[in-house]
């Protein structure tokens, strides 16, 4: 095949500005290959290289006594005792999602539990974050059923509980919407495996299911805004395959127990590619690649092809060349492929042949650690007006206004189509607040959540930055664990644009000081930028995704309230409802500011309810909706009704942060007090549990009726 010649068009269609061309021909002294513009577009490109990202991610914390291993591996590792640790990560799959969205989605759960399991980590648990489009736009209802359908084929056929996430429809995700996946995996912590190649003449071996052409560039594309050639980029989707990941999952922990590994590498984004430089890079080594090794399921493909294609379910592994025979008995066993396609050699070079030509002779080290970095220009966002006077509503239709909204009902309809409880562990499934898992063997269990407020951190990043972390410790906090560790999935649209960047950085500085301020280093994440479509970029989006420590289920608060059992409240309610779910879904308004984050408040309020776990039922964080949508959901969840004594707007929906709503018995509530008034903590009775009326100071209405709309405004959204 005779290769392109290479234009002006051809560079800008890979994605490389004139200057960023500029700098590859400085480093090779010369016009490169068409193969070699490829990996330096899968290289450079934000998706891989983090080029307007790296500067600010650098000040996030990362480190602290529980990490074994923080970002710049495949996930991150904590150590959870006893010789354990979890392992995890949050990454994106939004731009092939909005394309195609059932294999957009269930890649993305196929590509983060590659990033779990090629640690040495099996993996005990999945969570998703959605963000779409109004339930009206004529797209939305399409990608949800798609993208959910899809989270649910490949995680319930590999044999992972989803026990968590979140689901969200606001107008700027109509041209783009939002599909963060995050796992999570046990692994010894002496049994940890990383991606740096060691040894000159090790035999590079690639493992799995064979190379096609599906997801040629897909990196690329997932940096790059949409516009209406949408459509042609579907040949950029990856196509998943949950048997064969599975395979290769068991196939892959057993090569690693047999000590065949020197080190292994999912092939994510850029495939072949980003792996073998990764692992080179990471050694100080270079690497050898023949192609014509590589395991191919179709015919006549070129080296680009073959170098850039995502197609799913493979790795690539630095092997001991003592144990070939026995490592590729094991692929064999498991009916994958197992291909030795090259090896490190000690310069830096990363040289690519196909028959008897090279396609690629590079520097190997130019091509990760030495990408493009940008310190994009970037403006403060200005602070948001006051909130001027919000409309009259009654207090039970404010309330109807919620529950009604697809983004505040019932999520039934979304995660009785994930498998929550194969594995057997699974100890608290969706739908009520963190997701909790047994360490199996052992007394011990693991929370996970995932949280952001994206209003908030539209009107103030750094308010919004720091609410997300809280948000997150407290999911966790209210189920008994002591949060660990974070993730984060930070979703942003055009980077280029100063606004934008202002965004990123504001959320940056806020997300850096909560998880300084509440010991939750993040240890792993992934950044996607360019989330826009014809100019128009998302809502900002920083997802938190967290974990916690459970030393044993007897720690676990996850009972539901009962008749006559107080409703108590942890912390000081001023009646924040500046961009609050209120305002938002039953005036369409986006006014104020987000609700101002004590970060000190967080921790005292959090250590003082898992103090005192034993004087409580049921516990959940006040978060959207204030105290009345807590309540409902939380008196509704056990079929009861509840009655508030407030009767304001602000004091049922206000937003303000630092807040929890617990169940008590009337019996336990004065050792409450006592404990709260003794560790300075604000405490108050709210109302009561019981009835079947749901009562907002003096308006009420049948929980009958409310929970037949809260269970059923879902599906008809997206019907």
């Amino acid at each position: 095949m005779t290769e392109p010649a290479i234009t002006p068009d051809l560079i800008a269609a890979h994605g490389l500005k004139p200057d960023e061309y500029q700098r590859l021909l400085g480093i090779i002294g010369r016009e490169p290959t068409f193969t070699e513009l490829g990996i330096f577009s899968a290289m450079w490109n934000e998706h891989c290289s983090y080029k307007s990202s790296k500067k600010w991610l650098r000040t996030l914390p990362t480190t602290g006594p529980q990490v074994i291993c923080g970002p710049g591996e495949n996930a991150g590792v904590v150590d959870i005792g006893d010789g354990q640790a979890v392992i995890f990560k949050m990454e994106s799959h939004n731009h092939p999602s909005y394309i195609e969205p059932h294999q957009g989605a269930a890649t993305g759960v196929g590509g983060i539990l590659r990033d779990v399991f090629t640690m040495g980590a099996r993996p005990i648990a999945a969570m998703n974050a959605l963000s779409f489009g109004l339930p009206s736009h004529p797209k939305t209802a399409h990608l949800v059923k798609g993208v959910v359908e899809g989270v649910g084929s490949y995680g319930n056929a590999f044999g992972v509980p989803t026990v968590g996430g979140e689901v969200r429809f606001h107008r700027s995700y109509n041209g783009n919407c939002l599909v963060n996946a995050f796992a999570a995996g046990l692994a010894d912590a002496d049994k940890i495996f990383y991606s740096v190649a060691s040894g000159v003449g090790m035999p590079v071996v690639y493992l799995g299911a064979k190379t096609g052409r599906d997801g040629v560039g897909g990196a690329t594309m997932a940096s790059a805004e949409f516009d209406d050639t949408i459509e042609d980029k579907r040949p950029t989707v990856q196509v998943g395959d949950p048997f064969t990941e599975k395979r290769l999952l068991e196939a892959c922990l057993e090569l690693m127990a047999s000590g065949a590994v020197i080190s292994i590498q999912d092939m994510g984004a850029a495939g072949l590619t980003c792996s073998a430089v990764e692992m080179g890079d990471k050694g100080g080594l270079g690497i050898k690649l023949q192609l014509d090794d590589v395991p191919q399921r179709e015919t006549n493909m070129t080296a680009y092809e073959m170098m850039l294609s995502e197609s799913q379910e493979r790795m690539l592994m630095v092997l001991k060349p003592a144990m070939e025979a026995e490592a590729r008995a094991i692929f064999v066993k498991w009916d994958l492929d197992f291909a030795i396609v090259g090896e490190t050699i000690p310069e830096d070079r990363f040289l690519i042949l196909h028959g008897n030509e090279v396609k690629a002779d590079l520097p190997l080290s130019k091509l990760s650690s030495s990408a493009p970095e940008y310190d994009r220009p970037w403006v403060e966002t200005p602070p948001a007006a006051p909130l001027g006077d919000i409309p009259a509503i009654g207090l039970i239709d404010g309330l109807r206004a919620l529950i009604g909204s697809p983004s505040y009902a019932h999520k039934a309809w979304v995660w009785e189509q994930y498998d929550s409880m194969v594995m057997g562990d699974t100890v608290r499934s969706p739908g009520l607040g963190a997701g909790v898992v047994r360490v199996h063997g052992t007394p011990k269990a693991l929370a996970f959540t995932s949280d952001v407020t994206p209003r908030y951190v539209m009107a103030n990043p750094f308010e919004g930055g720091k609410q997300a972390v809280a948000e997150a410790y407290r999911n966790l906090t209210a189920v008994g664990a002591r949060p660990l560790a974070t993730t984060d999935n930070l979703n942003f649209g055009n980077p280029e644009k100063p606004e934008i960047m202002g965004q990123f950085v504001g959320a940056i500085k806020g997300i850096g000081a909560a998880c300084l301020a509440l010991d939750m280093p993040i240890v792993s994440g992934n950044v996607s930028l360019y989330n826009e479509t014809d100019g128009a970029g998302i809502l900002p989006t920083p997802t938190i995704g967290a974990v916690g420590l459970l030393a044993s289920l007897d720690e676990l608060i996850a009972g539901q309230p009962a008749s006559g059992d107080l409703a108590f409240v942890i912390g000081d309610t001023a009646g924040h409802l500046g961009q609050s779910a209120l305002l938002a879904e039953a005036f369409g308004m986006e006014s104020g500011d987000a609700p101002p984050v004590d970060l000190a408040a967080e921790r005292r309020h959090g250590e003082f309810l898992r103090a005192n776990r034993h004087l409580v039922q049921a516990a959940t964080d006040l978060g959207d909706g204030g105290l009345a949508l807590a309540a409902f959901e939380m008196a509704e969840g056990a079929g009861l009704g509840v009655t508030l004594t407030a009767a304001t707007l602000p004091a049922l929906f206000g937003e303000d942060q630092a807040r929890y709503l617990l169940a008590v018995t009337p019996k336990q509530g004065p050792a409450l007090q006592a404990a709260a008034s003794a560790a300075g903590v604000p405490l108050h009775v709210a109302g009561r549990f019981g009835g079947d009326a749901v009562t907002l100071g003096s308006d009420s209405a049948p929980l009958a009726a409310l929970s037949t709309l809260y269970r059923s405004a879902f599906a008809a959204a997206v019907a």
